[in-house]
């Protein structure tokens, strides 16, 4: 199924930092305890930093000592595509962008109540807007 927004990788390296290219368009990670979002404890909403969906409430927020921004769910479900990732001889699930498929991070199940998952979402492919 063809993504909402589309554009050619020179496309997204025109709009993205190097650092949010590699993450969000070629599935890399930022270093543990070095986003600027993972200790944010303002109000708000996390959107997809390439398209600017939002997915991720502050509510929704919680510390997992894991060093990145985890999330106990998204705003909405069908607001992200999840697939199977065997890199590093691991069986994860990575967690894209249902909007325009990029990378934001993965889930895994040891998260809190109520959804006994932990969205794992890497700073850099975030945009925070604060509520006002």
């Amino acid at each position: 199924m063809p993504y909402k927004i589309q554009k050619t990788e020179e496309e997204w390296k025109k709009i993205l930092t190097p650092e949010q290219y590699h993450i969000l368009r070629e599935s890399g990670t930022e270093a543990a305890f070095c986003g600027l979002l993972y200790d944010n404890h303002k109000d708000g909403k996390y959107s997809c930093g390439a398209c600017k969906t939002p997915i991720f409430a502050s509510d929704n927020k919680f510390e997992s000592g894991t060093g990145w921004p985890s999330f106990f769910q998204p705003i909405s479900a069908d607001l992200l595509e999840l697939k199977d990732d065997r890199k590093f001889g691991m069986l994860r699930t990575e967690v894209n962008c249902a909007t325009c498929g990029s990378h934001l991070g993965h889930v895994f199940p040891d998260g809190p109540a109520p959804t006994g998952l932990r969205y794992c979402i890497n700073s850099e492919a975030l945009m925070f807007e604060e509520n006002k």
